[in-house]
């Protein structure tokens, strides 16, 4: 079984990383759907309840549900979308041998005006704002996941590159995986 996730800033081009993933055969599982269901379901701002979870469940809790839905799952390759902390990857080193991190960098400045377009319901169309929300997501240790990543795509030219660059390094890990699982076989 191959694991592995992606992190980056809000508009930074996880999103992309995850859809040549899909493309490639990957389940994909987004960190960030877990606190969005959640949010709905409490009537609350996705940022809030991100906070909130942790106060309530612990550090872990988002990994942990992810852990579940990989263990419920018949496929055997797997990209989590939205790794936020240095706790969240401990549990996925931890639960899965060979677990690698791809971080994907852009500008603050090409960041914000991605999501000006994106338009999600969490993206701000104020600067302030989204400013705040990436003071939130520091604060959960995102800077020292991308830090320590085992693989980082710099997502400032165009799409193809960044799509050229995912295919390499996800074709890289899956046939790494591939050579352990026959060695171990």
């Amino acid at each position: 079984m191959v694991v592995i996730g992606v992190t980056g800033m809000p508009g930074a081009g996880k999103g992309v990383v995850s859809r040549i993933a899909e493309s490639m055969g990957f389940r994909v599982i987004r960190m960030g759907d877990v606190i969005r269901d959640e949010a709905r379901r409490r009537g609350e701002d996705p940022g809030v309840t991100a906070v909130r979870l942790r106060e309530e469940y612990g550090k872990y809790v988002v990994a942990e549900k992810c852990v579940e839905r990989i263990q419920n799952s018949e496929s055997e390759m797997f990209l989590i979308e939205g790794i936020r902390s240095p706790h969240e990857v401990e549990i996925f080193r931890k639960r899965f041998p060979g677990f690698r991190v791809i971080s994907v960098f852009s500008t603050r400045k090409t960041r914000f005006r991605r999501l000006r377009k994106r338009q999600r319901e969490d993206d701000s169309q104020r600067y302030a704002e989204f400013v705040e929300r990436d003071e939130r997501e520091l604060g959960f240790g995102i800077g020292d996941v991308i830090a320590t990543s085992d693989y980082m795509i710099v997502n400032e030219g165009p799409i193809w590159k960044i799509k050229k660059q995912a295919k390499q390094i996800l074709r890289k890990l899956a046939e790494k995986d591939e050579q352990r699982r026959i060695k171990d076989g």
